[in-house]
């Protein structure tokens, strides 16, 4: 925020303008609020107030020589109903894109006595019904309105239109569809329950598939991605269950499993799993142990005849 003081006044540009017109030149100093003009000592013709953040058009000391005000590019919204009095012989304004709405805002200007040209163009009051008619009434002397000549039979039929006081009235109080600064529309937005969906757990043809893509596997980074949505309990998306891994129902089937359900199923696979490893092994060890006894028992035999032959070359040699 800038406030016009009298120090910006004076390191303001000041120069004569295309039309010989002494001009102090105000633009584009973030200015708020007209104040301190009489600074200026109505020393200029002209006054560029263009491309501020003005709000209302206001606080204008006896400029009596003042005779342009270019003050487009701001938002102006209200004008002072006596800003006349103090502006007595301008007669250029030049109000391009501010934020003039209703036609009502308007009937200030016609305490400007010698206002020949207006420039309203990029306000909404332009959108207004019949507002051309009602600026040509309102500002007898006007000459040039939006940068348009205003000719004979518009004047003629903006007399004729508000010939009376109530199609005036009426003008004013035909609303506008416009919208307003700073308005924020109201946007319903739906539950976040509406908008996430829930999850479901897996079934235990999904179940038997993770663990077939585990066993299949050939890098580390898939195991662990694969191990991930199996106690996620989500399928990956590139994930397809083949028809070997769909189960046939038997009996009555509940259709949803609930993920207690499901951890149970693991568990007994574990489990079975376990069982199937321990009978394995008592296999491999009970093989080996038979295929000892037969050495054993073959053996026995050579043992027994040797045992013979002793006994004979025993008894032999005593009857010797």
């Amino acid at each position: 925020m800038v406030r016009l003081t009298a120090d910006l006044i004076s390191k303001c540009p000041q120069y004569f303008n295309a039309v010989r017109e002494r001009e102090l030149d105000l633009r584009g100093n973030k200015i708020t609020v007209i104040e301190n003009l009489g600074a200026t000592e109505d020393q200029f013709d002209s006054i560029d107030l263009s491309d501020n953040e003005i709000v209302k058009l206001e606080n204008f000391p006896n400029l009596k020589r003042l005779t342009t005000l270019l003050i487009n590019n701001n938002r102006i919204a209200r004008i002072n109903p006596n800003v006349g009095e103090f502006l007595l012989k301008l007669h250029t304004l030049v109000l391009t894109n501010n934020r003039l709405v209703n036609l009502g805002d308007l009937d200030p200007l016609a305490t400007l006595k010698n206002l020949q040209t207006l420039s309203l163009l990029d306000n909404i009051v332009t959108k207004k019904p019949n507002y051309r008619f009602y600026a040509i009434n309102k500002l007898k002397k006007l000459r040039l309105l939006d940068f348009r000549k205003i000719k004979q039979k518009e004047r003629l039929e903006a007399e004729k239109y508000f010939a009376s006081k109530e199609a005036e009235e009426d003008a004013k109080k035909e609303p506008v569809k416009t919208f307003t600064p700073g308005e924020v529309p109201v946007v319903t937005e739906a539950p976040s329950e509406q908008q996430a969906p829930k999850a479901v757990p897996p079934t235990p043809e999904q179940i038997l598939a993770i663990k077939a893509a585990i066993a299949n596997s050939q890098t580390l980074e898939e195991v662990a991605r694969l191990e991930k949505a199996l106690k996620s309990g989500q399928l990956p998306a590139d994930l397809k269950i083949s028809d070997d891994t769909k189960i046939e129902p038997s009996g009555t089937v509940p259709v949803e499993n609930t993920m207690e359900d499901q951890t149970k199923i693991l568990e007994n696979d574990n489990q079975s799993e376990e069982k199937t490893v321990e009978i394995t092994e008592r296999n491999d060890t009970d093989h080996p142990m038979e295929t000892a006894e037969n050495p054993t028992e073959s053996m026995g035999a050579p043992m027994e005849s040797g045992d013979n032959q002793a006994e004979k070359t025993e008894d032999a040699a005593m009857e010797e």
